[in-house]
């Protein structure tokens, strides 16, 4: 009897967990902002952030704004993406890099600053002439995510 009840007691308790995951949500939230226009600026740091790191993930999220339909009902807004403390080549091996990352959305009808995000991102690339890349297009993903925008296609 008393193991008729514990397999009734971890069924019961396996059921229960299926339960609580099943209504966990896959879709995304929707969007907050109706993203316009993106700038990528670098802090003056030293050493400076490489102008190749700055125009891929600027070229990245402005693709993705092209690729995202736009609505109306949503407040227009221009993102400033400004990355500060951009290192490479950090650990043993020299194969860490990391940036901070800090975004502004301004409104479009005035100016104002109505959002704010910021994160810290850290890629690892063992060649160093793709680390830029690496990190532009981490830095765009999650860009991508916060501001609900699609992934542009590829190239043909």
């Amino acid at each position: 009897m008393l193991l008729l009840r514990s397999g009734v007691t971890s069924a019961l308790v396996g059921c229960l967990v299926l339960t609580a995951c099943a209504s966990w949500s896959v879709d995304p939230p929707p969007p907050a902002y109706d993203v316009r226009s993106a700038t990528v600026v670098a802090d003056h740091a030293l050493p400076p952030v490489s102008p190749v790191l700055i125009g891929a993930v600027n070229d990245r999220v402005n693709a993705a704004i092209a690729a995202t339909n736009h609505n109306a009902a949503l407040p227009q807004v221009t993102l400033t993406i400004r990355l500060s403390d951009v290192r490479k080549g950090r650990s043993f091996n020299q194969d860490r890099n990391s940036a901070k990352v800090d975004i502004d959305a301004a409104s479009l009808d005035g100016g104002a600053v109505i959002a704010m995000a910021s994160f810290d991102m850290a890629t690892t690339a063992p060649d160093h002439a793709t680390a830029d890349e690496l990190m532009a297009e981490d830095i765009a993903a999650r860009i991508r995510a916060i501001f609900s925008l699609n992934t542009p296609r590829l190239a043909n």
